[in-house]
């Protein structure tokens, strides 16, 4: 049984707006630590790691990164939601810090190649477990817009690593017999070890054991999330319950193949620099354009979140973002004008991140009971969608610039494929929401599962009540 009781409704219910305060902050960090190495490479010599190709060292541990990234994610959140997140998340936000000032040291290939592998599999607990914490303190209609401040995180990280790197490269080069690059990693790695520290005393945990919260406010809190899904959160279930409900949801699937496209189009950020360069301007002026299409991709991304949330519609503010990326992709493949292709270099890096935390945020939505069904769910799905990191590289040879005409056609047809699962899933949510209104259907069948957990507080028809007139956000 849930111990809980329906709250006063004059108890003010602020206290939720902490759930998820220094989450943004801790994304930038863990971005960054991401982008130091895109800039370290091009400081990296032969000699310094004895490795026959730069690029190919490059490459590879970016290939590593992710390879450990991808696969913690869902055993991690797994474990999140059983232990306690606010010392959880800062444990291994401190860990890819330390791991990441090592690579500072590291003097050959095989030491690159095995922290970054250690770095993806730590870093693999921060973004899904803080979507899933995000989810167990906010309704749905609260979700999108939060999600969007913590994904903007890696915006931000992107908007300014270089220009970071740039100063630590200009400034430290030599200093203490260390190249520039080592440096890098060394002050961001340790700067992210701080930070995580001190998100100790920030993060919450779940709303039924947060240190600082009295009891009428776990209450308020419980109360919330059962008005808006007509089930207790945090259920009694096991966990191999929820997990097992999860890969039994076709609709898992679907999320996940749709954020693998997305992700597609969303790899020139990786190599963004590199695509700003083409406009012919010098490495400063460079660095500096990249700046704005990142500012322009956070305003929209929040604008767009906030919409989803208010209107209660995903699906749609996951198709428009991917017109606009598809039309940013289709100037960059075929114009020569400095401003259409500036232009368009705006246009898909906020189309295409512009649609991302709507999807996520979309998935903990749909499947959203029991809570490990959410937390394995929101995991594998940011998992598959990263698989694209792995070898959406290859569509970006250098001899392909600086139209890199097979990338803008392969992100184009990608995010076509984003839109159409779109409306697919909209069609079958719609679907099965008219279902659950004439009673063909109950709640429990189409959510493909239910928290094990009763309301304590509430009679027996005013819980079934509440929990049959839960409807899908489309």
């Amino acid at each position: 049984m849930a111990d809980i009781m329906k709250p006063v409704k004059d108890v003010n219910t602020v206290v939720v707006n902490e759930a998820s305060s220094g989450d943004n902050r801790l994304f930038i960090t863990q971005h960054m630590s991401t982008e130091e190495l895109r800039e370290a490479e091009k400081k990296l010599k032969q000699q310094h790691l004895n490795c026959k190709s730069g690029r190919t060292q490059y490459s590879t541990a970016v290939a590593l990164l992710f390879a450990g990234y991808v696969l913690m994610q869902l055993p991690s959140n797994i474990f999140l939601a059983n232990l306690r997140p606010s010392w959880y998340i800062p444990g291994v936000m401190a860990t890819w810090g330390m791991l990441s000032a090592l690579v500072g040291a590291v003097h050959n290939s095989g030491g690159l190649y095995t922290l970054r592998f250690l770095l993806g599999f730590v870093e693999a607990a921060f973004y899904p477990g803080a979507l899933f914490l995000i989810s167990s303190w906010y309704k749905r209609e609260e979700m999108g817009i939060r999600s969007a401040f913590l994904f903007s995180g890696s915006q931000v990280g992107s908007a300014f690593s270089g220009l970071i790197a740039a100063g630590i490269q200009q400034g430290l080069d030599g200093v203490r017999g260390l190249e520039s690059w080592r440096w890098i990693f060394i002050i961001e790695g340790s700067i992210t070890v701080f930070i995580a520290l001190c998100s100790i005393i920030i993060l919450p945990d779940y709303p039924s054991n947060t240190r600082w919260l009295s009891p009428t406010e776990r209450a308020v809190v419980k109360w919330r999330l059962i008005s808006d899904a007509g089930q207790v959160d945090e259920d009694d279930s096991g966990w191999l319950y929820g997990f097992k409900q999860a890969f039994a949801d076709w609709r898992l699937y679907i999320f996940a193949v749709a954020l693998l496209c997305i992700q597609v189009a969303s790899a020139t950020s990786n190599f963004f620099p590199t695509v700003v360069e083409t406009l012919g301007f010098n490495r400063v002026d460079t660095l500096l354009l990249t700046v704005p299409p990142y500012v322009v991709s956070v305003i929209l991304m929040v604008a767009n979140n906030w919409s989803a949330d208010r209107l209660g519609n995903s699906s749609f503010h996951v198709i428009w973002p991917l017109v606009l990326a598809i039309v940013g992709y289709v100037i960059a493949a075929a114009s020569i004008n400095i401003g259409a292709r500036y232009f368009a270099m705006i246009a898909m890096v906020a189309g295409g991140h512009g649609a991302n935390p709507v999807l996520v945020s979309w998935t903990q939505k749909v499947m959203i009971r029991p809570r490990i069904k959410r937390a394995s769910a929101v995991a594998f799905v940011n998992a598959f969608g990263n698989l694209a990191q792995i070898f959406s590289s290859y569509l970006y040879p250098d001899s392909s610039a600086p139209h890199y005409v097979m990338a803008m056609s392969a992100n184009s047809a990608f995010c076509l494929s984003a839109i159409i699962l779109a409306i697919f899933m909209r069609i079958v949510l719609l679907r099965d929401n008219k279902r659950l209104a004439r009673g063909e259907t109950t709640v429990t069948q189409e959510m493909k599962g239910e928290s094990q957990a009763e309301i304590r507080g509430i009679a027996e028809d005013e819980r079934l009540v509440m929990r049959e007139g839960f409807r899908f956000v489309a």
